[in-house]
């Protein structure tokens, strides 16, 4: 586990709390969390990894079903979450507040995001928000057969690069590319691999806001997962944001990362 070297205002990436999280059920080392556009292929990769130890409901509060299920890789035990197809986590609506506040304040040890690989522009509008929240991050571009038929080529190397995260070309329905993608996971979930994601450098008049806010955020909210994301989300006008952190709701959830935990 580590800091994001990358990013100088404290978005922290330390492991989250185990005997909190044990208390959701079940028996696992490591937490992963599926996020992805609607439409990628998500519940097909879901499937295929977990299997039938699976089980859904609700989100607490929420009438947004859940799905969430167990797998193992090299000896170690893997709960996965799927999190509610989004093309966004700016708060527009019930599953992106959900999908935003898992990866916030949940802190799982992997997030995997699903792309369309016909599409893959459409999904890394995505991608580029989880990179700012979490440094733990592998990119599942799904679809490839679809991508190969319509002679589409993805250079996934080169858009590793680029973004700083695994990238793995995969066909969830065929199995293609899936060992390699449980692969990345368990190196990046274990801490063998700790990706540095590439994050955009905002305007001048922008960073030296968030460099103000920062200290201020850590100083009213020490364990504050990611300061820099809450700082951009508050200098944004995120009215929800706001609110949870004049109640004093967003330093509850900060103190315990249990992930059951959803900003109502």
């Amino acid at each position: 586990m580590g800091n994001c070297n990358s990013c100088s205002t404290g978005c922290s990436d330390t492991a989250p709390n185990r005997t909190a999280l044990v208390q959701i059920g079940g028996v696992y080392d490591y937490v992963v969390a599926l996020a992805g556009n609607p439409n990628t292929g998500k519940s097909t990769v879901f499937n295929y990894l977990t299997g039938l130890h699976q089980h859904t409901g609700n989100w607490p509060g929420k009438t947004v079903a859940r799905a969430e299920g167990f797998f193992t890789q090299a000896d170690t035990r893997y709960k996965l979450i799927d999190l509610p197809g989004t093309y966004s986590l700016m708060t527009r609506s019930v599953d992106e507040e959900i999908a935003r506040d898992f990866i916030l304040f949940g802190r799982p040890d992997c997030t995997v995001v699903v792309c369309d690989a016909t599409v893959l522009e459409r999904s890394l509008h995505l991608v580029l928000q989880i990179m700012e929240i979490t440094n733990r991050v592998v990119v599942c571009a799904n679809l490839i057969d679809e991508a190969n038929r319509k002679m589409i080529a993805l250079e996934a190397r080169a858009l590793e690069a680029e973004l700083g995260v695994p990238v793995v070309p995969t066909s969830a329905r065929r199995g293609h590319g899936m060992d390699h993608l449980l692969q990345h996971i368990h190196e990046v979930a274990t801490g063998a691999a700790l990706p540095q994601p590439r994050r955009a450098r905002l305007d001048d008049e922008i960073e030296s806001a968030i460099g103000l806010l920062v200290p201020q955020l850590l100083q009213m909210i020490p364990n504050l997962p990611c300061p820099r994301w809450v700082a951009m989300r508050l200098l944004a006008g995120d009215e929800r944001m706001e609110q949870a952190l004049r109640s004093g709701e967003l330093a509850e959830f900060s103190k315990d990362p249990a992930q059951e935990l959803v900003l109502v």
